[in-house]
């Protein structure tokens, strides 16, 4: 069979970005070679995302674009919509999708591509693992600053909400041994900063190992600048996790600490499993012990039976934490969860709209304050490329609180830690100059 030339392109989270890398891993270990254009391609893949209702749009959208462009190329559909959608998906006539494959079917995937082709038939595999967890494959990554880890795959959270324990299985861990050694090589590559991911990623246990236990064992390597996690789950956040992030230089003091809601109800609802009285118990012992820690989250507006009073509560806990930055959602209802068979989807799409303009504007304001309160501080900065929108030579890069930094010209290189002076403030960016002779 002549070499089969692939296109990926990926929608939704960082664990579908390291699950590309995954998934590249594994078809070029069987010589299929890949493309930047759809157009040069014979086989097209999708890694899909089915959070929200707009990531699925997203992903039908694109398929008729690729259609109209390469209309000979085998369509393949991976990831969570694989899941969540099944033979649905390659059963519309109108989609023309040739294949799918789930999170945990991606060493498949090459038989799957050529049974595909000698048999000229659609196919589907989306079958969830208990135990797989791509342990033994090095994933196949552009070189770059910072590399994903997957620690873990699945969640046993069951969010009302949240669709992902359907497409993605039950919790199950990497040997630490494994996460350690890849690490390693990252470093050795050229890797300066890693960052873990979980679906829960402080659930994770292998053997008698704690998250805990995996955060010091990575933090021990050596040549390794800098470490991050996502997404913690507030209920997993322990005392000792707080106290190894005070302690170790490696360990950025940055939290992606989700709160999806501030009214306590509406967390029972959504069976997040912790009220607001203990959410903010928890960042208050976090600024305790780690004062100078950058926190950002994610919140929904307008989940079912969410009232004025409840709304009024989410604005309350964003104004007492003052996050450094929100990523903020309309509630939007997946079928199969559990809110979609036992609640209704009752708040209006005007009303979500007023809510979420209200808590974006109250956000950027404090975005902007607390950036303004980086003038005239010396931040290390990792550069990750050189240029923005504005100018060429400017370099762009975040410092440890994971804020984007844009400085002037000089003489750097993607890649280097380098330290900015900054001065200019926005609620999305710092801007400063390079300060390598201060110190």
């Amino acid at each position: 069979m002549a070499v089969m030339k692939i296109y990926i392109r990926t929608f939704g989270c960082q664990m579908n970005e390291a699950d590309t890398e995954i998934v590249k891993a594994v078809l070029k270990s069987h010589n299929f070679e890949f493309v930047e254009e759809v157009e040069a391609a014979d086989v097209v893949l999708l890694n899909t995302c089915s959070v929200r209702e707009n990531a699925n749009r997203k992903v039908f959208g694109y398929i008729h674009e690729i259609k109209r462009i390469n209309k000979t190329a085998l369509m393949g559909v991976l990831g969570c919509m694989a899941s969540d959608l099944k033979n649905n998906l390659i059963q519309d006539p109108k989609l023309k999708i040739d294949f799918i494959a789930g999170p945990d079917s991606y060493k498949k995937l090459p038989q799957i591509i050529e049974q595909v082709m000698e048999k000229d038939e659609k196919y589907g595999h989306f079958d969830l693992s208990e135990f797989e967890t791509y342990e033994d494959i090095y994933p196949l990554r552009k070189q770059g600053v910072n590399a994903w880890v997957a620690i873990m795959r699945g969640c046993n959270n069951f969010c009302s909400y949240c669709i992902v324990p359907y497409t993605r299985g039950r919790e199950r861990s990497r040997s630490l041994q494994s996460v350690v050694r890849e690490i390693e090589q990252l470093v050795a590559d050229g890797y300066k900063q890693i960052t873990l991911l979980g679906q829960n990623v402080n659930s994770y246990k292998y053997e008698d190992y704690n998250f805990v236990d995996l955060l010091k064992a990575v933090s021990d390597i050596k040549g390794l600048k800098r470490i991050r996690f996502v997404s913690p789950h507030p209920k997993d956040f322990s005392l000792d996790l707080i106290k190894l992030m005070a302690k170790r230089e490696n360990i950025c003091n940055a939290i992606h600490l989700p709160l999806q809601a501030g009214s306590t109800q509406v967390l029972k609802r959504m069976n997040r499993t912790y009220t607001k009285q203990e959410y903010l118990e928890l960042v208050n012992k976090i600024k305790k012990i780690i004062p100078e820690i950058v926190i950002n989250t994610d919140i929904i507006v307008g989940f079912c039976g969410e009232t004025e009073e409840d709304f009024e509560d989410t604005l309350e806990v964003v104004k007492k934490v003052e996050f450094d930055s929100a990523y903020i959602f309309k509630y939007s209802v997946r079928s199969g969860t559990f809110a979609a068979k036992k609640y209704v989807d009752d708040v209006s799409e005007e009303v979500k709209t007023r809510r979420i303009v209200k808590l974006n504007a109250i956000q950027k304001r404090i975005s902007l304050k607390k950036h303004k309160e980086q003038i005239g501080s010396i931040e290390e900065v990792l550069i990750e490329r050189k240029g923005t929108k504005k100018s060429k030579t400017d370099w762009q890069g975040r410092d440890e609180g994971n804020r984007l930094v844009i400085f002037s010209d000089g003489n750097y290189n993607i890649g280097e830690l380098v330290k900015v002076k900054i001065e200019e403030a926005t609620a999305n960016v710092v801007k400063g100059e390079g300060c390598e002779d201060i110190f």
